[in-house]
């Protein structure tokens, strides 16, 4: 009995399948995530700070509440300004704190 299980163990070691369906993605591969935001801050040169809302279930009360979290966006022509819709995709790390960079702007903020 053991030696059945070693030699089915062995095998799927040999065609390089251990536990992974065939042609499923591994976790460094993919596209990469886009997410939709408003820029709450340009301040800093070629770089913009993107408010993103979430709504997600209160896992005990069941009530819809606002999750959000702040990220930092490189913005090659520092063209956004504060209101702006953005759209931002993940990049690899261009400092500390930023990992995104800015894909399009979907929406201008309406001048006061």
């Amino acid at each position: 009995m053991a030696e059945s299980a070693a030699d089915a163990a062995r095998e799927q070691q040999a065609a390089g399948t251990e536990g992974e369906p065939q042609g499923s993605p591994r976790a460094g591969e993919g596209s990469p995530r886009s997410v939709t935001g408003t820029v709450v801050s340009n301040r800093m040169d070629r770089t913009i700070t993107v408010l993103v809302e979430r709504r997600v279930q209160h896992p005990v009360y069941g009530k819809i509440i606002r999750r959000s979290s702040k990220l930092h966006a490189h913005d090659e022509n520092n063209e956004c300004n504060v209101g702006d819709t953005v759209t931002v995709t993940e990049c690899r790390p261009l400092s500390k704190t930023k990992t995104w960079v800015l894909k399009s702007i979907d929406e201008r903020a309406r001048e006061v």
